[in-house]
């Protein structure tokens, strides 16, 4: 069962909560025993404010470090001990899909977010998204999530992905440069950032259309304060060419949310 979430502990000064507890080593070991089980974390975290301050400190980090080892030392690799948003923002980026409301984010219908069960983010993926300018900054970007036959919107894919050190990065700078704007009433999904708009500042390059097999100026994408990036398109249908290879088509029809690993 499900508890509801207590960001103050209401119970007495001998509460479990704040006098005996369990220690940090003791929690840790437990988690570790378990494999970082999100789920597991996520309740634990709903029983008071010391335990989900705990999951924020530790728990959370050691999930991301455990499902996405590279990506985050490579996220860390300036020194810092933290991540921009923090690492309860960045394990939710790793395993959630935000999809979409009705119209407001995304020139799309409405898409509700769900959970991913594996996901591959990929670094030269994310360097289709950045323009020339911009190249040198590090960004991670997820494998496309598709919603196939969504009406008129057709075949849509999701994806998302983080910076490396965004509040030093060259798409900040430029963001900041070129006045963009700030979406007025979304945020980011993750972090509950504010986000600027990719799309308005023209800074997605064609090469992100190619990489995603989408219709060219169908991506839409945004990226918080916080370098999480979140982004849609609408997907070109695949061929009913008798001349399409068994392997293309059976690549092209896979689940790519269940396809790959970090």
């Amino acid at each position: 069962m499900l508890l509801p979430k207590q960001y103050r502990c209401t119970h007495s000064a001998a509460c479990i909560c704040v006098k005996g507890h369990l220690s940090e080593d003791a929690i840790y070991l437990v988690f570790q025993h378990l494999n970082w089980n999100p789920r597991l974390i996520a309740l634990m975290s709903c029983v008071c404010k010391w335990f989900d301050e705990v999951a924020k400190r530790i728990l959370w980090k050691e999930f991301c470090r455990t499902r996405a080892p590279k990506m985050m030392r490579d996220l860390q690799s300036s020194g810092s001990h933290s991540v921009d948003g923090n690492w309860k923002a960045l394990a939710k980026l790793l395993i959630y899909c935000s999809g979409c409301s009705q119209r407001t984010l995304f020139d799309l219908t409405h898409v509700p977010g769900h959970f991913v069960y594996k996901t591959r983010f990929s670094k030269t993926l994310g360097k289709s998204f950045l323009i020339p300018q911009c190249r040198k900054d590090v960004l991670y970007v997820s494998d496309l999530c598709e919603h196939l036959d969504q009406g008129d919107d057709g075949d849509v894919g999701f994806f998302r992905g983080v910076f490396e050190s965004f509040s030093v990065s060259r798409v900040r700078k430029m963001l900041i440069d070129r006045k963009a704007s700030l979406h007025p009433t979304e945020v980011c999904p993750y972090c509950k950032a504010k986000l600027w708009n990719m799309l308005q500042a023209k800074m997605i390059p064609r090469s992100a259309c190619i990489r995603l097999d989408a219709y060219d100026d169908s991506i839409e994408c945004y990226v918080c304060l916080n370098g999480h990036m979140l982004g849609a398109c609408t997907l070109q249908p695949l061929s009913d060419s008798e001349g399409a290879s068994d392997f293309e088509h059976k690549d092209r029809l896979k689940p790519r949310i269940l396809s790959a690993t970090m």
